[in-house]
């Protein structure tokens, strides 16, 4: 059940925005699902009585910074009164400087519903029709183009959220069905919509927000949680195929070192090992007393992971419950700049992922490289081939592996400690937010090819230790994968094997055949 103050979705698949906050499946819909969105009443009594505030200080001589007053290094300059509208579409010309191949569909339409929920809570003092406008955007399908670099993550994602409302006005481009950029203008003609002009605080109230970050932040926690379940999964079916033991996971061992998401991956791998004939062949064999680090001390390594994807979850819960601008209009009136736009928060969340997401990597690909090491896989033969020598087996794929984790390493870098000053030193500190949410997204890609790579070669070696069955998890894991990728044999062209086992990775498919063996994984 939705909780109080969110969002919830309609059973028709319509995300309802009127004033709460979103939830990660409301994200989800709509940047994955392409659900559409509307409106509520809520909604629209905040932002009318909020625009009824900045009318009045527009009205106004007094220095109210975005209203009367210029932007950023400029902030102390006074606009004349006859300027102001025109200076809300020059902001979004001028901050629209981005560069670089267009950054993902989902990503777009992500920050766009995003700032229509701020603007919905009625802080920003927009008038609803510019909330309707990107709605319609949203429900007409039609993508922006923004480009991948521009933000610095403070104040907020400028230059993505510029690219993005400046086709509010007709102006821009837009990315077509195939990926060519277009110009908006037609595009929306097409649709039937009409391009709005901007009042006094519009522009600004589009792009001084958190939202790029927060839009792959919260689809990056969807996804880190999928991967490290399935990473789970994984290290059982190769502890199974390395004749490892599962005593180091029974709960009275874990209890002592209480990390919650130890707990969960300890309780995993029970659930996933239990019945296992691969493991109770040999589970009094004197090497059973010690496994190495990579199997035995997978739910310490991933638990950590999971507790900090928790941290993670955390940071995007309550940015999802914020009204991210600058300046606010208050209930009461005020109109107070404020610097909620730094993209602190959700930089150092995003870093803080990549980092356990590349350690996640890191321990697969340890368990990769004893698969395919015959002095120390425990009878399997060498790079898991049937015929070594002739044939290379699961050599290269080790390779591909190995420089996934090096890529990883790389990007893991925290981009938040590398901040720059600009806007003639007004803005002096950036978050990097961007970078760190960029960084991410890459990273869990590259794992679910890690994870891709170690399922191959663990499915090889339980095939190799028949008759011994492996546990049902494993056994419907295995069988899935085998549906699309043969077992041990001649060498073959190697590529299209791994590209499915990533396929399944990625979607969820074996980690659901997995679980509907084994229970659900937690």
């Amino acid at each position: 059940m939705p909780q109080p103050g969110t969002e919830a979705d309609h059973p028709t698949g319509v995300v309802h925005v009127d004033g709460g906050h979103l939830t990660f499946d409301n994200v989800s819909a709509v940047a994955r699902g392409n659900a559409q969105i509307q409106l509520g009443p809520h909604a629209y009594e905040l932002m009318a009585r909020s625009r009824a505030y900045v009318d009045a200080a527009a009205s106004d001589d007094q220095p109210t910074y975005g209203i009367t007053t210029g932007f950023g290094g400029l902030a102390n300059m006074m606009i004349p009164a006859g300027d102001r509208a025109e200076m809300q579409h020059a902001i979004l010309r001028s901050h629209a400087a981005g560069m670089g191949p267009p950054v993902e569909t989902e990503v777009v339409r992500a920050l766009m519903l995003l700032r229509v929920a701020t603007l919905a809570k009625g802080y920003s003092g927009a008038r609803p029709l510019v909330a309707e406008g990107l709605v319609n955007l949203l429900n007409a399908g039609i993508t922006p183009y923004v480009p991948a670099f521009g933000s610095l993550g403070a104040s907020g994602d400028l230059a993505p959220l510029s690219h993005a409302c400046l086709c509010l006005l007709g102006e821009g481009e837009v990315v077509d069905a195939n990926g060519q950029r277009q110009p908006s203008s037609p595009a929306l003609t097409a649709a039937g919509i009409e391009p709005i002009t901007l009042e006094a605080k519009e522009g600004l109230a589009l792009i001084n927000s958190t939202d790029g970050m927060l839009g792959m932040l919260v689809l990056a926690c969807t996804d880190a949680l999928r991967l490290f379940q399935s990473a789970d999964v994984i290290a059982a079916m190769s502890i199974e195929a390395l004749l490892g033991t599962d005593r180091p996971f029974a709960a009275d061992l874990q209890a002592p070192r209480p990390h919650p998401g130890q707990a969960r991956s300890a309780a995993n791998l029970r659930r996933m090992l239990a019945s296992s004939e691969l493991v109770a062949a040999h589970d009094d064999a004197t090497h059973g007393v010690q496994d190495a680090y990579s199997l035995r001390c997978h739910p310490q390594v991933i638990g950590a992971g999971r507790d900090t994807l928790d941290f993670a979850v955390g940071v995007a819960e309550r940015e999802l419950a914020s009204a991210i601008d600058n300046p606010v209009i208050l209930p009461d009136g005020r109109v107070e700049s404020v610097g909620n736009f730094h993209g602190e928060p959700l930089a150092f969340a995003c870093d803080f992922l990549t980092i356990a997401s590349a350690e996640v990597g890191a321990i697969s690909v340890a368990r990769i490289d004893r698969l395919l090491d015959a002095k120390r896989s425990r009878g399997l033969p060498p790079f898991l081939s049937t015929n070594p020598g002739v044939n290379s087996g699961l050599m290269i794929a080790h390779y591909t592996a190995a420089a996934l984790v090096a890529e990883n390493r790389r990007l893991a870098h925290p981009a938040s400690v590398d901040s720059m000053s600009t806007s003639a030193m007004q803005e002096d500190h950036v978050s990097l937010g961007w970078a760190s949410a960029r960084n991410l997204r890459q990273i869990l890609v590259n794992l679910s090819r890690i994870l891709a790579v170690e399922a191959v070669c663990a499915a090889h070696g339980i095939d190799l230790r028949s008759p011994l069955k492996p546990a049902d998890g494993s056994r419907a894991a295995l069988d899935v994968l085998r549906s699309r990728i043969p077992g041990p044999g001649r060498d073959r062209y190697l590529a299209p094997d791994l590209a499915a086992a990533e396929g399944l990775v990625w979607d969820g498919g074996l980690l659901s055949a997995a679980q509907s063996a084994a229970g659900e994984m937690e």
